[in-house]
């Protein structure tokens, strides 16, 4: 809260000083008095009388205070300022008046280690400005002020790190949040060693401003704070007294506005109208409230730098002093400039270049080229020439690069060169302080494709590849970030510490105008005495392809437009190469895509993989979710439709190591649109619950489309936002490159259990070939599909138990989607028939899934059949038919032989009675009676029960003993085998 009072004014007809004056509360009608208040309480004798006071709206112009004793706007004396109706704030050596620094508290469960709490997290003064703190608790920098008109605050800040979350918001004083824009609320990154101001207009009434910063340490790595500086609010009705001028500054006319920066070896106090020179023993620098004594010069004051290329072709190492140079070299123990080097031959031009005059190297002319060494020369017939930056020998720095150094607390290296020339290689400069910002740049205002490519379908539009190395013995620090457009500059990869020589490659996929920027910090402490000058970055090559105004170093294949010559180069169409026979355009083969770097040739063809199929253009492989796979001599066909929309799977809660509950979310789009990435993962600003990313500004939404991609989010409850926040988004799977049944075709080892269904999961296989820091390789993502009947269509993913985090070592992820669609699509093997019985002459067949079932979709079960039918059935019936017939057969026979056998004892019974009656018997031919001889008197018969029909036949043949006659003699044997015939 600001009060309506900033101090004492003259009083009259009391005691001198004993009063001061103040203005009442404003009324309904906006009028207020001024009232005279006593230094001593009780003492309210002889003081004036109240007067009617200015309008409450009233303020004075800036460089001017209200003299409350007439009630008139007054000029601020020399050496003081004001704003009229604001105040600033620039003098942070303590946290100012009114000011507040909360920090976010966690409950150490009565341990008492104050690491685990937020009890030492503040927002620190650093005297030009105000540092944010550097752990990942959340801390708060209050201020309440009361306008009484409609008013603005405006400050400058530093916010480098994407790992922290800044928000700028305001309440009124019954705690209730403003309506502001995502754009007021949250604050941009800015570029290192550059300042940003955010503008954000108050009402009239009572205003609390919150800055709150909450740091992610997820990676161990400390965060870098947030600075702030020039705080100033508009709207107070009135300022009653000038502020001094802080130390450092002055103001030298009366009504001034603000003071300005002593020069260098000058300096000031508090309130200063000018600023004392510093002795010649001693120096300064720019806005310093005191002078310091000149050290000995040492080798951290000089540094060596090569001339440029003089007539006779010649270079030379020389030496100068660090400027503004502070040190004394006639001292003991001071050291002495290094004499010059002896002159050497300077190092060819770079490619593309050619040395006009010995001494300077220019762009060779358009439609030609050289590798630096040589005269320019024109592309010969079919080809053209191969545009680009490529920077290898750094005799001077090239004309679209510059070099520049920064420091947040001080300007020491303002005028200094961040980056030198060093021949064979550019290496950071000596700098003013450990903590500068020693910055390259390289700009390039847009890409130029190759004639024969066709822009439309292209996915690579040019790229950067440099070379460096760094040599450190504390945290140093190297940046590489990248502007598009001029909208911001976002870090895209950095390294801590010292690194071998070696490459990073960025690719560029749209075409654009954009910075690159090396920044390089040797430590992020700030110190007046310098310990690592001799920590150093080098970068031996800077190579940019397709670069719209660069020179050629050597030419490339293009398509003609005919093999006559001096023909002309013409565009290709989309999906095509370059013929080497004919150097006319050709279609790729089907399954294959165009690789991006060259089209010249038919290996420029890449085949696509397992599963996948190129787009029209062949500028990319996709899977149109469908996969086919053979099984046991069985295809199983799947149509993974129901999952080609963007899954989702958020695990946690993490914690951090203060207490801030975190989420790791993932995005999955499994089959993308046709090769375009449609899983998004945003930076910054999400409310993942309400907030459409179409309708936030592009400047707010940094945000990524991959086929894969995660987010670190921090819930509403985290740490009291208002909204869930997204941050730390990155690509996890630019390239799809296949779809297979086998793991170990890509060597990923499986980390899930096997699947209890006996169908074969389908693995798709993803890469993100951006290189980083931990993963030199780039990062691979596998997405297995199992099939789970008991899951819904969109089934459920998750990760592998031993890496909760989805990944065990940073580079290679897992997940696992179940769900009924992973299954195959059903076929007529999947299903079988069920017959009824025959009910009243019908008979139903069903159709039954086989269980368990594994399959979905595909062919429908048939319905219910019915069919004519018969109670008993037709083979019944014959079997009834043919039992009836043997039935009737064998009794026939049984009478038949039955009857046969009655005739035969017929007869034999007429032979013994003949036999008996005559004693003999009769010869051997005529013993058979003639057929039906008897026969009428077979009813008469009368068997003889004397004697047994074997003895009869014995007695016949004893008595045949006896006779002379001719006789057949008969044995038993042979009269049984007679009888039955």
């Amino acid at each position: 809260y600001v009060p309506e009072s900033f101090g004492n004014s003259k009083g009259s007809g009391r005691g001198e000083w004993d009063y001061y004056f103040e203005y009442t509360e404003c009324d309904s009608t906006g009028s207020r008095w001024r009232v005279a208040i006593p230094h001593s309480q009780g003492s309210c004798s002889g003081l004036p009388e109240p007067v009617r006071g200015t309008d409450c709206t009233f303020s004075c112009e800036a460089g001017e205070f209200l003299e409350m004793s007439s009630q008139q706007c007054t000029s601020c004396a020399a050496g003081s300022y004001s704003l009229g109706s604001g105040v600033r704030f620039d003098q942070w050596d303590s946290i100012p008046a009114g000011f507040s620094s909360l920090a976010t508290y966690m409950d150490s469960g009565g341990s008492g280690d104050e690491s685990m709490t937020c009890n030492n997290s503040s927002w620190t003064p650093q005297g030009t400005h105000l540092e944010s703190n550097r752990d990942d608790c959340t801390v708060s920098l209050v201020y309440a002020v009361h306008l009484m008109k409609q008013g603005s605050v405006s400050f400058d800040y530093q916010y480098l790190d994407s790992n922290v979350f800044f928000e700028f918001f305001i309440q009124n004083d019954q705690c209730q949040e403003m309506d502001q824009t995502g754009s007021e609320k949250w604050i941009k990154l800015t570029s290192n060693g550059e300042w940003g101001t955010h503008t954000v207009n108050l009402k009239s009434g009572t205003n609390i401003l919150y800055w709150r910063t909450t740091g992610m340490l997820l990676g161990g790595k400390p965060v870098k704070p947030v600075l702030l500086k020039n705080i100033q609010i508009e709207g107070v009705a009135y300022t009653s007294e000038c502020f001094p001028c802080r130390p450092g500054t002055f103001s030298k006319t009366p009504g001034s506005s603000s003071c300005d920066l002593c020069p260098r070896n000058t300096y000031s106090g508090k309130g200063a109208s000018s600023c004392t020179p510093c002795s010649k023993t001693q120096y300064s620098q720019e806005g310093w409230s005191e002078c310091k004594e000149r050290p000995p010069c040492s080798e951290k004051d000089y540094f060596q730098i090569h001339t440029a290329c003089d007539s006779d072709g010649k270079t030379q190492m020389l030496y100068r002093w660090v400027e503004p140079q502070v040190c004394v070299e006639n001292v003991t123990g001071a050291v002495t400039l290094p004499p010059s080097g002896e002159k050497e031959d300077c190092p060819p031009c770079n490619p593309g270049f050619y040395m006009h005059n010995s001494s300077t190297c220019l762009p060779c002319p358009q439609g030609t080229y050289s590798d630096g060494t040589t005269e320019c020369q024109r592309c010969p017939g079919g080809t053209e020439p191969s545009l680009g930056y490529e920077y290898k020998w750094w005799n001077i720095l090239p004309r679209n690069m510059k070099t520049s150094c920064f420091n947040v607390g001080n300007s020491k290296c303002d005028e200094m060169n961040g980056w030198e020339v060093a021949g064979d290689h550019i290496r950071v400069g000596v700098g003013g302080s450990d903590n500068d910002y020693l910055i390259l740049n390289l700009r390039v205002p847009g890409f130029k494709l190759p004639t024969s490519v066709d822009d439309a379908s292209a996915t690579e539009f040019g790229r950067i590849t440099f070379i460096f190395e760094t040599d450190c013995s504390a945290d140093c620090e190297l940046y590489f970030m990248i502007d598009v457009n001029r909208k911001s500059t976002n870090v895209v990869e950095s390294w801590v510490g010292s690194k071998p020589r070696q490459a990073y490659t960025h690719t560029m996929t749209k075409n654009a105008s954009v910075s690159y920027t090396w920044a390089f910090q040797r430590t992020n402490k700030a110190s007046d005495v310098r310990q690592y000058v001799n920590d150093i970055a080098k970068i031996y090559s800077i190579t940019v392809t397709n670069a719209m105004d660069g020179s050629a170093s050597g030419c490339h294949a293009c398509a003609m437009m005919s093999q006559q010559d001096g023909s002309s180069c013409v565009p290709c169409p989309a999906g095509h190469f370059i013929n080497k026979d004919t150097n006319q355009c050709q279609e790729c083969p089907p399954n294959t895509f165009l690789s991006g770097h060259h089209i010249y040739g038919k290996e420029a063809c890449q085949p696509c993989g397992p599963g996948s199929k190129n787009n029209k253009e062949h500028s990319v492989c996709f899977n149109d979710c469908t996969f086919s796979h053979l099984d046991q001599n069985r295809t199983l066909t799947y149509d993974l439709s129901a999952l080609s929309s963007v899954g989702s799977i958020m695990n946690g809660p993490s914690f951090t190591s203060k207490g801030t509950k975190y989420y790791h979310q993932f995005n999955i789009s499994l089959c993308g649109a046709e090769g375009r990435k449609v899983a998004v993962c945003t930076d910054n600003v999400t409310d993942l619950s309400s907030k459409d990313l179409q309708n936030e500004s592009a400047d707010l939404n940094n945000f990524i489309k991959t086929f894969v991609c995660q987010s670190t989010i921090i819930p509403a409850d985290g740490r009291g936002f208002r909204t869930s926040l997204s941050s730390q988004s990155i690509s996890l799977a630019d390239t799809f490159l296949g779809e297979l049944i086998s793991l170990t075709v890509f060597n990923i080892h499986d980390l899930f259990p096997e699947s209890s269904w006996k169908v074969p999961d389908i693995n798709f296989f993803f890469r993100s070939p951006q290189p980083t820091a931990s993963c030199l390789n780039g990062r691979s993502t596998v997405v297995t599909l199992r099939c789970n009947p008991e899951k819904s269509a969109r089934g459920e993913l998750t990760v592998p138990s031993k890496c909760p985090a989805g990944t065990c070592n940073g580079c290679e992820f897992h997940f696992l989607w179940e769900s009924s669609s992973a299954c195959p699509l059903c076929t007529e093997t999947d299903y079988h028939s069920i017959e009824g019985a025959c009910k009243g002459g019908v008979q139903d067949t069903l159709y039954v899934w086989n269980e368990p079932k594994f399959c979905t979709k595909g062919v429908l079960l048939p319905n219910k059949t019915s069919a004519q039918c018969e109670v008993v059935s037709l083979w019944v019936k014959a079997g009834i038919g043919g039992g009836a017939f043997m039935a009737v057969l064998l009794v026939s026979l049984t009478c038949y032989f039955w009857k046969k056998n009655k005739r035969l004892e017929y007869k034999y019974s007429r032979l013994v009675m003949s036999a008996n009656k005559d004693c003999e018997l009769p010869a051997a031919d005529s013993c058979a009676l003639a057929e039906g001889e008897g026969e009428e008197n077979e009813d008469d018969v009368v068997y003889s029960n004397t004697a047994s029909l074997l003895g009869k036949l014995k007695a016949i043949a004893s008595k045949a003993d006896g006779d002379n006659s001719e006789s057949v003699q008969l044995k038993s044997s042979q009269s049984e085998r007679w009888v039955w015939g």
